[in-house]
């Protein structure tokens, strides 16, 4: 009798739990005796791992806590205190100074944000992902393992996935993401392969436009594409140059008036330029042009703030 009466005590008491979600708080402690949830929120959950508490730190000065703690559901990539020490030292500044600056991590913090719960068997994988601060980054697998790419082209490894929480899920990551700081012009200026590139932009009065909000993809040919163009065409570089409606026309056909990242390129489809004139892209990543040469994508999904750059082998010709 008496066991029978235990267990009908512990059966209550379990659905009791169940359906408040909360215990009463013990003791005195600085809540003032309220409830204290079962499943804690985003804050919570990342108070309660030692190796994010800069993360905790970063999150109270940009006063961010009170979003984090709200209804949500948010997504959070929380970086370790090794990735904000790391950090501290590519920035060339103290955390006292980083913590300071309350525009930058806030900035820096919102961009680990997503709107919405996404566990990892949820993540689109090699796909834009926009955050709360906007701009983009990717995530990709490398066999059991995720690797992100950020603003800056700058690679983080995720180190563990779904932490619950009340209103989201947290992720944690080995580096500090940043947002990109280049746009698409920039870019191209601080690779040198693309010297040639940069003279045709500035010599068509592009740069402005490529400077411009976009977003854009830029197909971008490298010096020795320039080359074997100048080949082709039986002309100079200055006398390419000085064409100016030739120039335009060859080089806003290597531009999507999209952002268009690699996993996102809708192969064996015409794609339209904003020359008007439309590429094709087969599985092997050969771009057809209308006058049926090929060229081969020497690198892509290098990130900028308005838009994605895939440096390709040969110059593309519309009709």
């Amino acid at each position: 009798m008496k066991s029978a009466l235990r267990r009908r005590r512990l059966i209550f008491s379990v659905a009791a739990l169940g359906v408040t979600a909360v215990l009463p708080a013990c003791g005195g402690g600085g809540d003032g005796g309220g409830f204290v949830p079962l499943i804690p929120n985003l804050v919570q959950s990342a108070q309660g791992k030692p190796e994010l508490s800069v993360f905790v730190e970063a999150v109270n000065a940009a006063d961010l806590s009170a979003t984090l703690q709200g209804s949500g559901p948010y997504t959070v990539f929380a970086p370790t205190n090794e990735a904000f020490t790391a950090l501290l030292g590519e920035l060339g500044v103290t955390k006292d100074a980083l913590l300071a600056n309350k525009p930058l991590l806030t900035t820096v913090l919102r961009y680990h944000v997503l709107s919405g719960a996404v566990r990892k068997a949820d993540i689109p994988l090699g796909k834009a992902i926009v955050p709360l601060s906007g701009g983009f980054f990717k995530v990709e697998a490398e066999g059991s393992a995720l690797k992100m790419t950020d603003g800056r082209n700058r690679v983080t490894s995720v180190i563990s996935t779904d932490g619950a929480a009340l209103n989201g899920v947290i992720h944690t990551v080995d580096r500090v993401l940043l947002p990109a700081n280049q746009d698409i012009v920039q870019t191209a200026q601080s690779t040198p392969s693309l010297s040639i590139l940069v003279e045709a932009v500035v010599a068509a009065g592009l740069v402005d436009t490529l400077k411009g909000p976009g977003p854009y993809t830029v197909f971008a040919p490298t010096d020795n594409a320039f080359v074997a163009l100048l080949a082709e065409l039986g002309v100079t570089k200055d006398a390419l140059l000085a064409d100016t409606a030739l120039l335009t026309t060859v080089l806003t056909y290597h531009v999507l008036p999209a952002r268009v990242l690699k996993a996102e390129i809708p192969l064996n489809t015409p794609i339209l330029t904003v020359q008007g004139q439309s590429i094709v892209i087969d599985s092997s990543l050969q771009i057809i042009d209308q006058r049926g040469r090929s060229s081969g994508v020497a690198a892509t999904d290098i990130f900028n703030s308005n838009g994605v750059v895939h440096v390709i082998d040969k110059v593309l010709l519309p009709s």
